[in-house]
């Protein structure tokens, strides 16, 4: 197997594969990092180089690809692996524009009558700013194309919006991801990470998550990719879970076939949930989450690996509308000084090697020097990942398992999953 990507998400796709069957999985990462080395073998190939990886794919023998981030899959890769003759997970460049154009995005849930919040998207300035000025506030300014992670900004006032909008649309702050940007109305609820595996009509959700975008603990700061996550969350009742695989996998399904771009792979919907219970969508991603697959991927009860190629042969018959989750995880983002802006990147990290039990540290933006010393490469350094029957031990096990890694500038929340803890101990529930 191939895991294309070098991040967190992809050293978890890695450690989830290799523990369904590591006697006979041999596992290729491109380009990986030295959590994926400790693997299998990693290629010293970009994640976006779809003529090297479908070169890869043949001088290795690849039976199967599991596409990690999402500019490959906006590149085309799968289209182009496919024609290969080659298995590969992940929806094709035209299905991916679920992710890729936001814009594209709410014109799907408009035609499949999904729930999501009112909107209106510009690529001149002087209109934005005339729609702002007379908008509700709060709002929110997105851009419409990959801007990892960071392209969605919740502006309390019109005028903040419209600075925001305009350093998107004149200043091209987001780049080329900017040149098209989104004017939405605030909801309000609470957030939610539902990934589904579909073969474009059927359809297997896995355990919901919550993730931590804020830098700052009690979700203060700028926005980042993503300081965290758990899984199983509260909130996503048996209820809550019908009503989105009703309300929004199966019409957002529905129209993508109707559309003539069939939707393979996992679909990941980030949810607002409503004081009533209505899941409204905030975006789509058109891969697994980062940091959601660091945790979700560990709590499986049973392993993915056959369900990935058997979408990817077109030959899943699901016998199961869901995979539940075995245990709790809590997986605590250790970032860099002056992430997600400008981080430092060079300092020595010292990560030992027993972080204790039901602990696993799936690495991010590290690299590794000839002598063998670790070293911070990206804004996301580690995931600390801990298992545990409950929330609170496992949140209690991860802060732990931080205190104990170190490197010049490390920055962390020691709050993941604060919500949820808070509404337990207000009901007096541990």
């Amino acid at each position: 197997m191939l895991v294309v990507g070098g991040g967190g998400r992809e050293h978890a796709l890695c450690w989830a594969l290799h523990a369904d069957d590591p006697s006979r999985t041999t596992l290729f990462a491109a380009p990986g990092n030295p959590g994926t080395a400790s693997l299998g073998t990693n290629l010293p190939i970009a994640a976006t180089d779809v003529d090297a990886l479908s070169r890869a794919a043949l001088e290795y023998r690849i039976e199967l690809v599991v596409v990690g981030p999402e500019a490959p899959l906006a590149a085309g890769l799968v289209d182009r692996l496919q024609r290969d003759g080659r298995l590969v997970f992940g929806p094709t460049r035209a299905a991916a524009q679920l992710e890729a154009s936001k814009a594209f995005a709410k014109d799907v849930l408009a035609h499949a009558r999904v729930p999501t919040a009112t909107c209106r998207t510009f690529t001149a300035l002087a209109p934005a700013l005339r729609y702002i000025a007379q908008h509700a506030e709060p709002l929110v300014i997105k851009a419409s194309g990959l801007a990892a992670g960071k392209g969605a900004v919740v502006c309390a006032t019109r005028a903040e919006a419209a600075h925001v909008a305009s350093a998107m649309l004149e200043h091209r702050s987001l780049g080329e991801a900017g040149a098209e940007i989104l004017v939405e109305a605030y909801l309000e609820g609470e957030e939610l990470s539902l990934l589904a595996l579909t073969d474009g009509d059927r359809l297997v959700l896995l355990p919901a998550a919550q993730d931590h975008k804020r830098l700052g603990e009690g979700d203060t700061g700028p926005n980042t990719g993503g300081m965290g996550a758990y899984a199983p969350v509260r909130l996503a009742t048996a209820t809550l879970l019908e009503r989105a695989r009703r309300e929004v996998f199966e019409p957002t399904l529905a129209e993508m076939r109707r559309r003539g771009t069939p939707y393979r792979g996992v679909l990941y919907a980030g949810l607002m949930v409503a004081a009533d219970g209505t899941p409204f969508v905030l975006e789509f991603n058109c891969r697994f989450g980062d940091p959601e697959t660091q945790v979700v991927l560990p709590v499986l009860a049973t392993g993915i690996t056959e369900h990935l190629g058997a979408i990817a042969a077109g030959t899943w018959t699901p016998a199961i509308d869901s995979l539940p989750a075995a245990t709790t995880a809590v997986t605590t983002v250790l970032a860099a000084r002056g992430y997600p802006d400008a981080p430092e990147k060079g300092a020595a990290i010292t990560l030992p090697d027993d972080l204790g039990p039901g602990v696993i540290v799936f690495h991010a933006g590290t690299s590794r020097d000839s002598d063998g010393t670790l070293r911070v490469s990206g804004g996301r350094v580690l995931n600390v990942t801990a298992l545990a029957p409950s929330l609170e031990a496992a949140a209690a096990s991860s802060r732990a398992a931080c205190g104990r890694i170190a490197f010049t500038g490390m920055v962390y929340r020691r709050d993941i999953g604060w919500r949820e803890l808070s509404s337990r101990a207000s009901r007096g529930i541990s």
